[in-house]
């Protein structure tokens, strides 16, 4: 390639007002120097690298999310209920309101529970909740273990 080919913008097609294909010149290149987006700044190897998240973090939305504490005590009844045979997927959703546990009998079905935190509601009815499959709400509370002993079919002591 020779320097006169360096300095040369690539061509971007179109058309003209007729319909007839034309080629006209692209946006010019960007030099070291500055060009068309202005000076250039020093990058390090490490930024050059590095994925560009750090400006869409910050302007993305704050979701709700369980934290590890919640999420053991809510796989410990799931691990529990596989045991049994009687749950077989799961699915977590972390959105911009709630976090919703998704308990699923099979893959292909409309989940049988639903066990979600809702913080809006933490200072009234409680931010834990479970759901049945129709929608009906089965318990609400501010502790999700006594919220899950709805679903949580361990073992009791018989008389």
């Amino acid at each position: 390639m020779t320097e006169a080919d360096q300095e040369t913008p690539p061509r971007a097609g179109g058309t003209d007002a007729a319909g007839n294909n034309v080629l006209r010149p692209a946006e010019p290149w960007p030099s070291a120097q500055g060009g068309a987006s202005g000076p250039r700044e020093p990058v390090s190897e490490r930024e050059a690298r590095a994925p560009k998240l750090a400006s869409t973090r910050a302007s993305a939305l704050p979701v709700v999310a369980f934290d590890r504490g919640e999420l053991g005590e809510i796989l410990r009844v799931y691990g529990r209920m596989v045991a049994a045979g009687e749950w077989r997927d799961y699915a977590v959703d972390h959105l911009s309101d709630r976090a919703v546990f998704s308990v699923f009998r099979h893959s292909s079905e409309h989940p049988l529970y639903r066990i979600e935190k809702e913080p809006a509601l933490a200072r009234r009815q409680g931010a834990y909740s479970v759901m049945a499959q129709g929608g009906l709400i089965l318990k609400r509370g501010h502790d999700l273990a006594r919220v899950l002993k709805v679903i949580d079919k361990s073992l009791k002591l018989v008389d």
